[in-house]
């Protein structure tokens, strides 16, 4: 038996906050045999998310997530090398990738739900796919493809909330690319603010800590908000859609100030600005990126070349 792995496992109370103390350290063994069909991977990357921490309810408050369960491994996006295969399609040394992948060091696992990766596409930079050229760079791409309505020449504006994380920094670029004429980050550091306009190209980004930022954003929207790609929810989005135009769109990506909440999802605006989307004709849909993946083969080679022209930054 190989006994020198670790497998994370989870203990959580309902609703506990995400901190370390609610996390294990676990040893176990894992069998010096597999089935066929099966696969033992080395695991290289795991991905760390914000849609984890509903996992950690009783009710996620989605019908796509499973809760996490006590004094199991948790599990999320992941990509690792195969050691051993009775796969057909998978060799020893293939880098494979899945959306369920275990938060252990070796695992046993079905070879037929894993994905196998071509490090040629990120330029061997395989982490990649768990970020710009996976999941989070296609719910950027899709999103704005989707839900946002841009087109080259409507002179549309963008603002981003949640702007310097993984999906919001590329959701912005992504914009830009689709066609959008001016795209405006808000962020929570002056340090984040400064990589948005230096180093990814918005035009602008709002410290939300500091200052009016209702007032910031009629200031650097002077022809008001046409797409907004909305990561974060509550009083920043409130104040995003009291600026958006007739017939405006938002991206409804994430909402994270609500998550620690017992709120459904998406979680309702309030009276007062229900009012103005309805009134100004603003879409306002649950986006899911899962329901696009007939798209994800041709999305990721676009999302993979715009990476390699340096047309998309990436942190």
């Amino acid at each position: 038996l190989f006994i020198d792995w670790f497998n994370f496992k989870i203990i959580l109370g309902k609703n506990g906050v995400p901190v370390a103390e609610n996390f294990r350290l676990e040893q176990s063994t894992i069998a010096d045999i597999i089935q066929v069909g099966q696969v033992r991977v080395r695991t290289l990357y795991l991905s760390v998310d914000p849609y984890m921490r509903c996992r950690m309810n009783e009710d996620t408050g989605s019908d796509y997530l499973l809760p996490w369960q006590l004094s199991e491994v948790a599990d999320g996006g992941g990509i690792g090398v195969v050691e051993e295969s009775k796969q057909d399609n998978l060799a020893k040394g293939d880098f494979v990738t899945s959306f369920n992948w275990p938060w252990q060091t070796v695992a046993i696992l079905d070879g037929s739900l894993l994905q196998k990766l071509d490090p040629q596409l990120v330029s061997g930079r395989l982490s990649y796919f768990l970020g710009a050229a996976g999941i989070t760079g296609l719910t950027a791409l899709l999103g704005i493809k989707e839900k946002g309505h841009v087109a080259v020449g409507a002179n549309q504006t963008m603002v981003v909330s949640g702007a310097a994380g993984a999906c919001g920094s590329l959701a912005g670029q992504i914009g830009r690319l689709e066609g959008c004429s001016r795209v405006v980050g808000i962020a929570g550091t002056d340090e984040k603010c400064s990589i948005l306009v230096q180093e990814m190209g918005f035009d602008a980004a709002i410290n939300y800590k500091k200052g009016d930022v209702a007032k910031q954003l009629r200031e650097l929207c002077p022809g008001g908000v046409d797409v907004y790609f909305d990561n974060v929810g509550g009083d920043i989005s409130d104040t995003v859609i009291s600026q958006m135009n007739q017939n405006s769109h938002i991206i409804l990506c994430g909402q994270i100030s609500q998550y620690n909440k017992d709120v459904p999802y998406p979680p309702p605006l309030p009276p007062d600005i229900e009012k103005i989307r309805k009134e100004r004709n603003i879409t306002r849909e649950r986006f899911l990126v899962l329901n696009y993946m007939d798209k994800q083969e041709v999305s990721v080679l676009q999302l993979c070349q715009w990476i390699q022209e340096g047309k998309l930054k990436v942190r």
